[in-house]
């Protein structure tokens, strides 16, 4: 592979960031305007870049697993929370069974699922069970993982109440140490916090240009990522090995914010506004699986979730001559849709017909 950027990541910095592993770092909770300096030096370290919380932002900074370690909770729990934390930081390990892709929670959430504009994980701990448009029910927190599971891993998620499904919600709670329910402040650092629209349209061409400059050296040419024998190092970004049609960074935007935010890995924030969205452009411009939700008809199937998904994404447009998703793969699984998606009724089965 002919690499073109010639900033090689440390190995220490891999491991950091895109493994999982966090040093130790003090737990914030409080609002923007009561934090220390060093508390601000903290979250300037965390994420390089971002910009300060404002005054009235919640800041929540979770615990560490060396602060797990240090407290008084029972050892049964800190068992359940590291079997959660293991599995967000090596899926991989669920791989053939949940997990049809080379990505682990850790890849799109990056830093154990703790990290300001990362896609900390704690806030759905705490928002959830709440509405969500892409399949337009009442979810709970379990169902929001099916959802990753589904789509971001093109996998079969685990069942509902089993031990893995356990862990997993119970390290993201865990996370949200110190958080009220329902908060109705901004939080600061949520998600992907979305850029401005670019001054110039988002180009793949550009983007591909971009790309291979500050993104191939770990992610591949091709786009396949790269594994030390059966170890992810970095996740393949589209084929068989990446997310599906319907993963929400599949969504340009979402892409876009990921990337400003977060790569170069160990560079976050150094790439311009315009390069972020040109190689979103780009990569979700490529091939991947098909979205679980397909009805065996492209145009219809984008029709169906246009509104709700697929109005941000390439799906079903044309590219370099092709309609992109307008096939029958579903990567490395034998299935389309997992079976223990389904749809809720809260009317007491009185819905309107």
């Amino acid at each position: 592979m002919k690499v073109l950027f010639k900033k090689i990541v440390p190995m220490a910095v891999v491991s950091a960031f895109m493994l999982g592993a966090v040093s130790a770092q003090a737990q914030i909770t409080k609002y923007g305007k009561d934090l220390t300096d060093e508390e601000r030096a903290q979250i300037s370290a965390l994420a390089p870049g971002a910009p300060m919380p404002k005054d009235d932002e919640f800041v929540h900074i979770p615990p560490t697993m060396e602060d797990l370690e240090a407290s008084d909770l029972h050892p049964k729990m800190k068992e359940a929370i590291r079997r959660g934390h293991d599995l967000f930081v090596n899926t991989q390990q669920l791989r053939g069974k949940n997990v049809f892709n080379n990505m682990n929670c850790a890849s799109c959430h990056m830093g154990e699922g703790r990290l300001p504009f990362a896609g900390p994980v704690w806030p759905a701990a705490v928002d959830l069970p709440a509405y969500r448009g892409k399949n337009g029910h009442v979810n709970n927190l379990e169902e929001r993982l099916v959802g990753c599971f589904t789509y971001s891993m093109n996998g079969n998620p685990p069942a509902y109440g089993s031990d893995d499904m356990l862990a997993l919600t119970l390290y993201h709670q865990w996370l949200a140490t110190g958080v009220p329910m329902f908060p109705k402040d901004k939080l600061y650092g949520r998600g992907y916090p979305r850029l401005a629209d670019p001054e110039q349209k988002p180009d793949a061409v550009r983007g591909k240009a971009a790309y291979q400059a500050n993104c191939a050296v770990c992610h591949g040419e091709d786009g396949a990522g790269k594994k030390e024998g059966d170890k992810v190092i970095f996740p393949a970004l589209w084929g068989d090995d990446s997310y599906n049609w319907g993963a929400g960074i599949a969504r340009v935007f979402t892409l876009a914010s990921f990337t400003k935010h977060n790569m170069p890995l160990g560079q976050p924030n150094s790439l311009s506004e315009q390069d972020a969205w040109d190689i979103a452009q780009y990569v979700d411009s490529q091939e991947r699986p098909q979205d679980p939700r397909y009805t065996g008809d492209i145009k219809e199937t984008r029709e169906k979730y246009l509104e709700t998904f697929h109005k941000h994404t390439m799906y079903g447009l044309e590219h370099e001559g092709k309609i992109l998703g307008d096939h029958d793969n579903v990567g490395h699984k034998d299935f389309l849709k997992p079976d223990i998606l389904r749809s809720r009724d809260f009317t007491g089965g009185k819905q309107a017909e």
